[in-house]
C-alpha cells in the first residue's frame, strides 16, 4: 500500500488566514518593523542630537515559491476586483518534524500583488508564485 505524501512537508513556512492553513512557501521576506525618527538639535547642546520618534512603518511581506490553496488565490482575486478584505495572517515556521516552532502575526493584511515567474518551455526552471501583502502591523503569534 502506498503512503500518502503530504505536499506541505517540503515547505518550511505555513500561511494561515484567520486560523486556517491556506498555503506554504519556501521564502518569506519583509517581516520587519521600522521606527522612524527625526533629529532635533537643541541650542547650546553640542554633545548629541535629540531623536524624536515619529511613526512605525511596515514594508510589504513577500511570499515566494509557494503552494497556495484556493482561498488564498480567491482572496487576492477579490482584492484585485475591488473587494479588499483585511485579514489576520500567521506565518508559522515548522520544525524538522513539521511541528510548530515559531510564528509571526501580520495584522490587517491585504493582497497587493500576485505574480508568477515567466513561463519558458526552453528552461527547466521551476514556476514560482509570489504574493505580496500590505499590512498594519507585525507581532509574535502564539
Amino acid at each position: 500500500m502506498m503512503q500518502r505524501q503530504d505536499p506541505l512537508r517540503g515547505f518550511r513556512y505555513l500561511v494561515e488566514i484567520d486560523g486556517l492553513v491556506s498555503g506554504a512557501f519556501l521564502h518569506v521576506k519583509g517581516l520587519s518593523r521600522e521606527v522612524r525618527h527625526e533629529s532635533y538639535r537643541e541650542g547650546g547642546v553640542n554633545e548629541y542630537e535629540h531623536k524624536l520618534l515619529t511613526q512605525v512603518t511596515y514594508p510589504v511581506v513577500v511570499f515566494e515559491r509557494g503552494l497556495a490553496f484556493d482561498d488564498l488565490w480567491k482572496w487576492a482575486l477579490d482584492a484585485a476586483d475591488g473587494d479588499a478584505v483585511r485579514r489576520t495572517i500567521r506565518v508559522r515556521l515548522q520544525d524538522e518534524e513539521g511541528g510548530r516552532a515559531w510564528a509571526w502575526q501580520i495584522e490587517h493584511a491585504v493582497p497587493v500583488k500576485w505574480s508568477s515567474s515567466d513561463l519558458d518551455a526552453n528552461s527547466s526552471q521551476v514556476v514560482m508564485e509570489t504574493l505580496e501583502l500590505a499590512h498594519h502591523g507585525l507581532r509574535k503569534a502564539t
